[in-house]
């Protein structure tokens, strides 16, 4: 542990130049004191540590030192991987190892590629959930992690659509970070892989039992095939409908970005008032008459008759409780 945390601060020297002593504390989650001790112990084995004394002091190396020793770990190699990403490393317990990783990589660089990834961590960020809706409660993620790790079977307590709980022991090959949501892809005993929303796992118990991750098993490939799937299935009819004008932007997101966008590039040329005739998949009737009232008057349902008469019955609804 105290060999790690000194090679830690050798490396924030390293990387950062001249730091304060409550600044390493802060880095390395110890005391001021301890700080101290461990500079003593890096200077005793010959590590050219100095410190400037005054307001504006610290420690820092001796110029032209330098150590090419990194340090990674295996877990922290696997934090690289996620670095960009500090919440989902966080939820999987991986925040303080991607942390360590990056400090590691960075002390290993030339100063030219060190400078550039520097300013690359200052300019850019990535924030993974959409604006108007927040990250998934995911209590067991890092259970999950681990045995995904371990390749150790689970037993878990799952809600499906419909509040229907159900009990199910599991396999699981991966995790899928999807617009801020996380999915486990996982085969259940003597079956094929399926995927299940991780916020929807109630209870899980490790079990003893280990199993052999399939070699050939692609998880991204997996996943593609699968999302394609899940589109195909979800929107099962089509819409024929009339856009007003200069209403792309509005409608992909409020239909859908991919169904809007493949609705948009099929659409026929515009009328004399730049309205557009289009087809758009949709799950249900129901679910469509919900989902293009909230366009209001910029869209006409053409057909099918009974989406169209639904979206009438509303209009009339609505005009009767603001008249």
């Amino acid at each position: 542990m105290r060999a790690s945390r000194l090679l830690s601060l050798l490396l924030l020297l390293q990387t950062r130049g001249r730091m304060t002593a409550p600044e390493l504390a802060e880095q390395l989650e110890v005391s001021v004191r301890t700080v101290y001790r461990d500079v003593d112990a890096l200077s005793a084995a010959g590590i050219p540590v100095y410190a400037d004394r005054g307001p504006a002091g610290g420690y820092q190396l001796l110029d032209g030192f330098r150590t090419r020793l990194n340090g990674l770990t295996a877990e922290e190699a696997s934090g690289l991987f996620l670095a960009a990403l500090p919440g989902p490393a966080a939820e999987l317990g991986l925040g303080r190892l991607a942390a360590n990783a990056e400090l590691k990589l960075l002390a290993a660089l030339p100063p030219e590629p060190r400078s550039h990834a520097a300013r690359m961590r200052e300019r850019f960020h990535m924030d993974v959930p959409g604006w108007y809706r927040g990250a998934d409660d995911v209590p067991h993620l890092g259970e999950v992690s681990e045995a995904l790790w371990e390749e150790r079977s689970l037993r878990m307590i799952y809600r499906r659509w419909g509040q229907q709980e159900v009990e199910r022991e599991i396999d699981p090959y991966g995790l899928v970070l999807k617009g801020g949501s996380w999915y486990l892809v996982a085969a259940p005993r003597n079956s094929s892989p399926r995927t299940y929303r991780v916020s929807r796992i109630l209870k899980i118990e490790r079990l003893e039992r280990t199993f052999e991750r399939p070699a050939g098993f692609d998880l991204a490939a997996f996943w593609q095939a699968y999302a394609a799937e899940f589109l195909q299935k979800m929107y099962t009819a089509e819409a024929l409908i009339r856009l007003a004008p200069d209403l792309d932007g509005l409608f992909r997101y409020t239909v859908g970005e991919e169904v809007g966008h493949r609705a948009l590039a099929g659409a026929g040329e515009p009328d004399a008032d730049g309205w557009r005739t289009l087809t758009l998949p949709i799950e249900s009737i129901k679910h469509a008459r919900w989902v293009l009232l909230r366009l209001g008057a910029m869209v006409e349902v053409l057909g099918p008759a009974e989406l169209r008469a639904l979206m009438a019955e509303e209009a009339e609804k609505l005009a009767e409780m603001y008249r």
